[in-house]
C-alpha cells in the first residue's frame, strides 16, 4: 500500500504537466505533494522541509533537472537525509541515461509513456525511501553509540572521525603492516588554508557546521578502509595503504583536492567555498624504521608548498641507507 504521507516535490514549469501528475498521485493515495514551477522555487520549498521524491522535468530555463540534482544532494548532505530524483524527459539512448545516473538521478520517466510509468515509479521509489530512511536513522543511532562507547577519546565528537590520538595509533598499525608484509603507507594532511578567517567571520556555530559538511564530503571521496582523521579546526589527516610506491603520487589523489576546491559547501551561510590544501608523504618498508611523529612533521613541513601551488604538494622518503 503506498504511504499516503510519503512528502513528493513536483517541479515542472509547464502547469498542464504538474496538474496531470498532482490528479494521478492525489487518486493513488498521496496526501503531501508539493508543487514548483522552477528549479530556484522548488530549492526554496526543500530548504523549508525536504522531500522524499522528487519528480522533475529534464528540461527547464536557468536550471534543468540534472543541476537541479546536484543542488538537491547537496542539501541531502547538510540534512542527513536523502531525496529520491525521478527525472521527466523525452531524451533517449543510454550514453544520454548513464550521464543522468552518474550525476546522482535516482530513475526516469519518458513522458511519451507518463500515464503507464508514473505511477509505478513511484510506488518503487515509495519503498525504497522508507528503506532508505531507515538506513539513515540507524546510521545517526549508530554514530551516537560510538560516541558512548569506552574507546569514544578515540573519536572526535564533532565530526565522527577518529580524533589526534587515533591517528597515531592508526599510523604506527600501518607502518608495522609495511614492514611485516609490503607494499607502502600514503600519509596525507589536508589543510583548510581559509578556516580561519571564516570562523572569524560567520562564528564558532557555522565553523561546526562546515567542519561537519567537511568530514562528511571526505567520507564520500576516500575508500572504505583509508583511515580518515580530524587533526584540529584546520586539518584532517588520511592514511591508506597501496600496494606499490609509485601510487602514492599527487594523480592519485586529484579527485580529493577538487571535490574540496572545486564544489562549494552548503550552510545556513549559503554556499560557502573552501580553499584547500593536501600535502602527501610516502614510503615503503625501504625506509623504516620511520616513527609517525617524523611522518606527520613531514607532512606538516610540505603543507605551505601545496597553498602555495594550488596543487597536492607530494614526497616519497628515500630508502634508508
Amino acid at each position: 500500500m503506498p504511504n499516503p504521507h510519503l512528502s513528493i516535490l513536483v517541479v515542472d514549469d509547464a502547469k498542464f504537466s504538474s496538474a496531470m501528475i498532482g490528479r494521478a498521485l492525489s487518486q493513488a493515495g498521496y496526501q503531501d505533494v508539493r508543487f514548483a514551477s522552477s528549479a530556484g522555487e522548488a530549492l526554496a520549498l526543500l530548504e523549508q522541509r525536504p522531500a522524499s521524491v522528487l519528480l522533475a522535468d529534464w528540461l527547464m530555463p536557468e536550471i534543468d533537472g540534472l543541476e537541479l540534482t546536484a543542488r538537491v544532494r547537496q542539501l541531502d548532505e547538510t540534512a542527513d537525509h536523502y531525496t529520491y530524483v525521478i527525472l521527466l524527459t523525452g531524451k533517449e539512448g543510454d550514453n544520454v541515461l548513464s550521464e543522468a545516473f552518474d550525476r546522482g538521478v535516482d530513475d526516469f520517466i519518458s513522458k511519451a509513456a507518463m500515464n503507464e510509468q508514473l505511477l509505478p515509479r513511484v510506488f518503487a521509489a515509495d519503498r525504497l525511501c522508507n528503506t532508505l530512511q531507515r538506513l539513515l536513522q540507524e546510521n545517526r543511532l549508530l554514530t551516537q553509540n560510538i560516541a558512548c562507547l569506552e574507546e569514544r577519546n578515540l573519536v572526535d565528537p564533532l565530526t565522527g572521525l577518529g580524533n589526534p590520538r587515533y591517528l597515531q595509533q592508526k599510523l604506527t598499525d600501518s607502518l608495522r603492516q609495511v614492514e611485516s608484509r609490503g607494499g607502502a603507507v600514503c600519509y596525507l594532511l589536508i589543510g583548510l588554508q581559509n578556516a580561519p578567517q571564516l570562523l572569524q567571520q560567520y562564528g564558532s556555530g557555522f565553523f561546526a557546521e562546515l567542519l561537519h559538511g567537511v568530514a562528511r564530503r571526505l567520507q564520500q571521496l576516500v575508500r572504505p578502509l583509508d583511515v580518515l582523521t580530524r587533526v584540529d579546526d584546520n586539518h584532517f589527516a588520511l592514511i591508506t595503504l597501496l600496494d606499490d610506491l609509485q601510487e602514492c603520487s599527487p594523480s592519485s589523489f586529484k579527485r580529493l583536492h577538487e571535490g574540496l576546491n572545486l564544489k562549494a559547501f552548503k550552510t545556513s551561510e549559503g554556499f560557502i567555498s573552501l580553499k584547500a590544501g593536501i600535502s602527501l608523504v610516502g614510503l615503503d618498508a625501504k625506509a623504516l624504521p620511520y616513527e609517525p611523529a617524523s611522518l606527520i612533521s613531514q607532512a606538516a613541513e610540505l603543507l605551505p608548498e601545496a597553498y602555495a601551488s594550488g596543487r597536492v604538494a607530494a614526497m616519497r622518503l628515500p630508502r634508508r641507507s
